[in-house]
């Protein structure tokens, strides 16, 4: 599914962050550490190799809602965004955390040059953040930034289950509703 806002396309798709060849910029779910793991960040250092850990040392330790850019390495992508989001229940606001990622991860694109970017569900793996109200917060927060980011002209949600892609869509499809 494809959304136009502002001149940019807002994607959602099912997927592999890591299979994204055609986004200037990928976003990882990081843990504080920047430390290669499960879910999202373990897939993206596993596929970008050693040198991502390495690029990764001395910007750690980040604290939820805050995001860091490095290269690609070994990925199809010319960068990689590291956002922690909130635990949740845990880290709090957890809301304004989890927006604080998605408004970051595109500033650091208007300022890196990177024309598009694909995103995970940040927090809802592991770190329990419930899909749907991610997800909204997700969606507003991106159309809400875009204004700010006039090089960014693709944002991709890659979803790894249908149930996700399905709620990422429903999200979209009510925002496209309202206005």
């Amino acid at each position: 599914m494809t959304l136009w806002h502002l001149g940019v396309a807002i994607e959602c798709v099912q997927g592999d962050i890591t299979q994204q060849a055609d986004m200037a910029a990928i976003v990882n779910a990081a843990n504080g550490a920047l430390l290669p793991g499960g879910g999202v960040a373990g897939a993206i250092h596993r596929a970008a190799g050693p040198g991502l850990a390495q690029e990764c040392r001395p910007l750690a330790p980040i604290r939820p809602g805050e995001a860091v850019l490095t290269g690609g390495h070994r990925l199809p992508n010319a960068h990689v965004i590291h956002c922690l989001g909130p635990v949740y229940g845990v880290d709090e606001p957890a809301p304004a955390l989890l927006a604080s990622c998605y408004r970051k991860a595109l500033i650091l694109c208007e300022r890196h040059g990177a024309e598009s970017v694909a995103f995970p569900a940040i927090s809802t793996g592991i770190f329990g953040y419930p899909l749907a109200p991610a997800a909204r917060i997700a969606v507003e927060t991106v159309l809400a930034t875009l204004p700010a980011c006039p090089s960014v002209k693709r944002v991709r949600f890659v979803l790894f289950g249908a149930a996700d892609l399905a709620c990422y869509e429903q999200v979209l499809n009510e925002w496209k509703s309202g206005n």
